[in-house]
């Protein structure tokens, strides 16, 4: 533990940042590398900031940048990634579970909360929500010793209809499109049925359990619902 204090001495909160989006680009690639246009895009900043922060990341032994080829964490770098990881999405269980934020509201708010909260705190949250697995999105939490839970499923967008299936996770959704999944009830966890796909890449009818009407979703919204095919 004193050793991960003083790494996060070491670490700034927007390195902070940059390794989570590191982490979190790479987090479902067999390669584990992120693009400087990916990180530019994930973190609203040119791609000139990109280069000149990855350059002091990688003096810090914190990545290593190839250019025009990508950048992967090292050790000590996925090893803070995940420490960030950590806090985050405890945070937004916390507060979506404790302070009753909606799904669509709760990102942002942990943004600003995981670089001022300690090791300490970190834990006794976890403690306290009976050390949940998940956060509210459905992603996996990492252990304080940094393990892991497998990704599972794929996004509804690549499914062949008719399925029977049931929500893993809401994955890289903005907060227009968590509004809409929340308000019809398409959480983590939630059952549905996909029941026709137009050609073409068009919309897809999908009914959800204990909905009344069948819905139409377009195939950009699909590919943030993670699913995975239950048995009939």
């Amino acid at each position: 533990m004193i050793a991960v204090r003083q790494n996060r001495k070491q670490v700034t909160p927007p390195q902070e940042d940059y390794l989570k989006a590191i982490w979190t680009l790479s987090e479902s690639r067999t390669v584990g590398e992120a693009s400087t246009g990916d990180l530019a895009s994930e973190l609203k900043v040119s791609a000139p900031a990109v280069s000149k922060m990855l350059k002091q990341m990688e003096e810090h032994g914190l990545v290593s940048h190839t250019p025009y080829y990508g950048v992967r964490l090292t050790e000590k770098g996925r090893r803070i990634a995940l420490k960030t990881v950590r806090r985050h999405r405890l945070l937004e269980r916390f507060l979506v579970e404790t302070l009753g934020y909606d799904l669509n509201s709760v990102h942002d708010e942990a943004e600003r909360l995981e670089h001022h909260i300690s090791d300490e705190f970190t834990s006794r949250i976890d403690a306290l929500l009976g050390y949940p697995r998940h956060c509210p999105h459905g992603s996996p939490i990492p252990t304080d010793e940094g393990a892991l839970a497998g990704l599972v499923g794929e996004p509804l967008a690549e499914i062949a209809s008719p399925a029977r299936l049931r929500v893993e996770r809401l994955d890289r959704a903005d907060n227009d499109l968590l509004s809409y999944l929340c308000e019809n009830g398409l959480l983590p966890g939630a059952s549905l049925q996909l029941l026709k796909r137009e050609p073409f890449g068009g919309d897809l009818t999908i009914e959800i359990e204990g909905r009344p009407l069948s819905m139409r979703l377009s195939r950009q919204a699909a590919k943030s619902i993670i699913v995975s095919k239950e048995q009939v």
